[in-house]
């Protein structure tokens, strides 16, 4: 069984405190840090750009997770990737062509990761699975931090998991939207190894990051 990571989001960060945020999780344990880009126009909501995350990756040893929802994605890619992004997730829907988009993270010495919207079935990314390093499986509707999570996502997680097991495949399923302590385990049951987490890591236990970090891993 892969080794259980916290990816904790930034969109629920201090905005104004978000280079000392970091230094915080990464004191914390902190696994990755999940970077949520979004453009208005892929999602109805608006992050941070390149030129945030280049600044950030400064002050940061481990690795950035960055999730982009933005629409067409494969002409960001190089941006991105030069911003310090070491993992580089996108979604299907973003590109007239994905495999082409997974292969230009991948040729750029970056993780290709693929996300799955809560209504996404696994079968658009089924033949690609041997080029994917990680599948993101949506627990909400992406856009906005705090929503509820969506049980019915869980059953996506278990099919990965069966398609990993059966055809010997090495990729991360990491999942994203609502994770807290009262569901963080089923997840992980689930098949899911790197859990996203932005409110309950921010806020829960008065803001004791390290306590939530552990919390989320041991659930």
């Amino acid at each position: 069984m892969k080794k259980i990571q916290i990816s904790p989001s930034i969109l629920s960060a201090d905005f104004s405190q978000l280079g000392n945020e970091i230094k915080r999780l990464e004191k914390a344990g902190a696994d990755l840090i999940h970077v949520d880009v979004m453009d208005g126009h892929f999602v109805p909501n608006l992050t941070i750009g390149p030129p945030v995350i280049k600044a950030l990756r400064k002050n940061c040893s481990i690795k950035f997770d960055v999730h982009l929802m933005i629409s067409p994605v494969h002409k960001y890619i190089d941006a991105y990737s030069d911003a310090g992004a070491d993992i580089i997730t996108i979604h299907p829907e973003a590109t007239n062509n994905l495999i082409d988009s997974i292969k230009k993270i991948k040729n750029l010495g970056k993780k290709a990761g693929v996300s799955l919207n809560p209504k996404t079935k696994v079968n658009v990314i089924k033949d690609y699975l041997n080029e994917i390093d990680l599948v993101l499986v949506m627990s909400v509707n992406p856009g906005f931090g705090g929503q509820k999570f969506m049980p019915e996502v869980l059953d996506k997680i278990k099919e990965l998991k069966d398609i990993q097991i059966k055809k010997n495949i090495d990729f991360d399923i990491e999942i994203d939207g609502g994770i807290n302590f009262d569901n963080s385990k089923i997840a992980i049951e689930a098949g899911a190894n790197i859990l996203v987490s932005g409110t309950t890591i921010f806020k829960s236990n008065n803001g004791d990051i390290k306590k939530n970090i552990d919390l989320l891993k041991s659930k």
